[in-house]
């Protein structure tokens, strides 16, 4: 069984194919949901919806690649598998670039669209725990004062002149005062040196 909260979003205008695809898919553990449009998956569609879109590039009205970049537009992480049987060089290239795992032409192997698939959920999982990692570090500086987070940016901004004297001369204050928000900063953002401080800010 693959990733529960993750789904295989098919969309072809072909009733057969996706039939097809649906079965053979749901046969091996998928959770599956198929169009028959871009516009109607456009209608399903959330952001923040986890798993990968197999979808084929040649279809009436918003043809694959639009649908590509309309959701690239819409800052969706969804992963593409590209499925066509009349897709040329310059049309593959152009999705590739544009972020697509790959455009397989049909008739495909299903073994070679499983391992589509299964990439472009662990690319949805990495993207995932990349987003994770944002936030938990996004949440460290939320619990900084605004006196603490002026003293963060004046060390990312200028590392070379970071010293608490530096600081405290910049910012009207003492030096030991510095001293007693750096010891703060350290420890709500959970780091113990300055490169390891300024690294995180950076991220």
């Amino acid at each position: 069984m693959t990733d529960p909260d993750m789904t295989v979003f098919v969309v072809d205008d072909d009733a057969g194919i996706r039939s097809s695809l649906v079965r053979a898919l749901s046969l091996r553990g998928y959770r599956v949901a198929a169009f028959a449009s871009a516009v109607e998956f456009l209608d399903e569609f959330e952001l923040g919806m986890g798993g990968c879109l197999v979808l084929d590039y040649g279809m009436p009205g918003m043809n694959g690649l639009e649908l590509q970049r309309h959701l690239n537009n819409m800052g969706a992480q969804l992963p593409i598998v590209f499925i066509t049987g009349h897709g040329g060089v310059p049309e593959s290239v152009q999705a590739i670039k544009a972020g697509a795992v790959d455009f397989l032409e049909k008739p495909f192997r299903q073994a070679d669209l499983i391992a589509r698939i299964e990439t472009a959920f662990q690319i949805t999982r990495e993207l995932r725990q990349t987003q994770a990692r944002s936030e938990q570090q996004q949440a460290r500086f939320g619990r900084l004062t605004s006196r603490e987070s002026e003293i963060v940016e004046r060390i990312v901004e200028n590392p070379r002149e970071a010293s608490s004297k530096e600081i405290a001369s910049a910012l009207g204050i003492s030096p030991r005062t510095v001293d007693h928000h750096r010891a703060r900063i350290m420890e709500k953002l959970g780091v113990k040196s300055l490169a390891e401080l300024i690294a995180l800010a950076s991220r």
